[in-house]
């Protein structure tokens, strides 16, 4: 597996080795991956705890690869949140030890993101097992789906809105007059689909969020104090207030891997990490469905309902 990971160009995208080589584990434990739901769920619990300890260490490698650094091994007498951040971070010379206040905060968010109702990652792994497709394969379709902006780019898209008002040399004032005349870009991070109120996980994350970061003892950063200043206008401003538009989930997780010194392009690897309990959740009630049937959804042409044929030789 990590002769496997190192043949990836190292600007190869953390999600697609995210992807390939959890499909992969499915030709390192063949007994775990058989494709036969019965025998598959005979050894769900190995296939579990082999899925959601390696998905961190796979990523961490994909990190490590992809910055021209040595690979880490796991330590088995650290916790999960510890070993990870050991994995990303430690260098032979020096050893990364996170403070409390920070393992929390990284277990806070893959907990708070571990499942969501039927969103489209989540979907497709329902779809994938529904064909009697083994664990490994359900949730590297999962991580598939995960990666399309639309969907697992939501606390990316925080920072990269932070990047830029900060490159137009704005503190925050300007973006938030231009949001309020309706004539600015999109506020990200802000409301929520579901969450029409406040978002009940942001503020669980928020409260470990400003933990972490004075544990990191983290100053002038510009990108925090936009940050910052956004999310007191979003609180205490009446246009925010009136149209709900509370800084939610998105908003903290983002700043949470920022403050831990995630790369931006690992956003959505974190994000998958912490689903990973959730799709396997999903997975598992599939399986176990004495009367599955394969998932088909319907859907209703609305395209021409004749057309003429047209000759080769006058296309």
């Amino acid at each position: 597996m990590v002769r496997f990971i190192q043949s990836f160009p190292r600007d190869a995208h953390p999600m697609a080795v995210l992807s390939a080589s959890i499909n992969a584990l499915g030709a390192y434990y063949p007994h775990l991956a058989s494709n036969n739901h019965q025998n598959d769920l005979e050894h769900f619990e190995e296939a579990t705890a082999i899925a959601i300890s390696k998905v961190r260490t796979i990523a961490a490698h994909s990190y490590r690869v992809n910055n021209g650094k040595p690979l880490n091994y796991p330590r088995p007498n650290i916790g999960y949140c510890e070993n990870f951040l050991h994995l990303m971070f430690s260098e032979p010379y020096n050893e990364f030890v996170p403070t409390a206040e920070v393992a929390s905060a990284l277990n806070l968010f893959l907990l708070l993101h571990a499942d969501h109702e039927q969103n489209c990652s989540t979907s497709t792994v329902r779809m994938v097992a529904s064909a009697g497709a083994n664990l490994f394969a359900s949730v590297s379709a999962g991580v598939n789906a995960l990666w399309g902006p639309l969907h697992g780019g939501a606390n990316m898209a925080v920072l990269e809105m932070l990047k830029n008002i900060h490159a137009d040399g704005d503190d925050g004032t300007k973006f938030i007059a231009a949001a309020k005349s309706g004539k600015g870009d999109r506020l990200m991070g802000f409301g929520h689909r579901v969450y029409r109120n406040y978002d009940p996980r942001a503020k669980i994350i928020k409260a470990s969020f400003y933990k972490a970061l004075a544990s990191l003892n983290i100053k002038d950063d510009p990108l925090l104090d936009i940050a910052m200043r956004l999310e007191e206008a979003a609180l205490n401003d009446e246009y925010f207030v009136s149209r709900k538009l509370y800084p939610n989930v998105d908003f903290y997780s983002g700043l949470i891997m920022r403050a831990l010194g995630i790369p931006l392009n690992m956003f959505t690897v974190m994000f998958a990490i912490g689903r990973m309990p959730g799709w396997i959740a999903q997975w598992r009630e599939v399986a176990q469905n004495p009367k599955l049937k394969i998932y088909r959804p319907r859907q209703i042409y609305t395209g021409e309902v004749q057309r003429n044929f047209i000759p080769m030789n006058l296309r």
